[in-house]
């Protein structure tokens, strides 16, 4: 799959999804959106707003109009998955923007998780577009359990704060699928598995780990990630919760070792196997984000 290519969903009894490769940091195979082609068709996810415009390119690959769209929802509002909102809201003027109501507000004024942004990510924000702001009242805040009608479909969220408390997953039964969000971790098709995300400030491995858990309850067929794409649920969820105890794990090590944060922030990047599947710039900055996520975990549970 190409950065930029729409993509029909038949994982599973999966049906009236498609997906689109948003290129996010230039990279293939990393930031996925998805369109529910429902009676009330949606967006789920929006990238990071620097290239909204394959989404719209998207929507008309699938034979719908813009003004047809009505709702945007999205798992988080970390801005690799929100930061597409206000572009989308306005190309898509009958479209409602859901989040769980501690980010929402963060939709309509984004100016504090911008300058949060430009923290966590470091470098890679060379690939951000600040966001533009979403009409107040065209945001709709949700919690735990919460369901969006969809006509013949509904998204219904499921509170998962292991990686940051403003997240949810949203469970579509009609397809025996969930949209994951960052509570499975980054999938890489070609491998099968799913890498860790730890980003700062929010994440907590006891809850991330319970998030994985509420999953595995869940059972859903499919599982469709934001990284990456649609996959049937085997072994992932088992996998992923071993390997993000593991890094924990090792970036506690690393850090009892070396003792200064610095350097065990360079010792990961600089060894890191990210770098084979997303490109030396992304899987180093990733990897120097989520060993921040770690290290004021540790911090702030010390």
């Amino acid at each position: 799959m190409a950065i930029g290519d729409v993509t029909d969903v038949t994982t599973g009894s999966c049906s009236d999804l498609y997906y689109v490769d948003t290129g996010m940091y230039e990279v293939p195979n990393y930031g996925s959106v998805y369109i529910v082609d429902a009676e009330r068709p949606a967006i789920v996810e929006t990238g990071i707003g620097t290239h909204h415009g394959r989404i719209l390119d998207a929507i008309d690959a699938v034979g719908l109009a813009p003004e047809e769209i009505e709702v945007l929802a999205v798992t988080h509002v970390h801005l690799d998955h929100a930061g597409g909102a206000g572009f989308l809201a306005e190309a898509c003027p009958s479209a409602t923007i859901v989040a769980h109501e501690l980010g929402a507000p963060h939709l309509v004024d984004p100016s504090r998780l911008w300058e949060g942004t430009k923290q966590a990510v470091g470098d890679q924000i060379t690939h951000y577009v600040e966001p533009d702001p979403v009409p107040e009242e065209r945001v709709h805040g949700i919690g735990d359990g919460d369901e969006i009608d969809l006509g013949d479909h509904a998204l219904i969220a499921h509170h998962a704060p292991g990686h940051a408390p403003h997240q949810v997953v949203f469970e579509d039964p009609s397809n025996d699928a969930v949209f994951t969000g960052d509570a499975a971790g980054l999938y890489v098709p070609e491998r099968d598995r799913a890498e860790p995300t730890s980003p700062p400030p929010d994440f907590d491995l006891e809850q991330a780990l319970q998030d994985v858990e509420m999953l595995q309850e869940l059972a859903p067929e499919t599982l469709l990630y934001s990284h990456f794409g649609p996959a049937r649920r085997t072994h992932q969820l088992d996998g992923y919760a071993r390997r993000l105890g593991e890094w924990v794990q090792s970036v506690t090590t690393a850090r009892e070792k070396l003792g200064d944060d610095e350097s065990v922030i360079e010792h990961f990047a600089s060894e890191t196997e990210a770098t084979e599947i997303w490109g030396d710039e992304k899987g180093r900055g990733e990897t120097a984000m989520n060993v921040r996520g770690v290290l004021q975990y540790l911090d702030e549970t010390a």
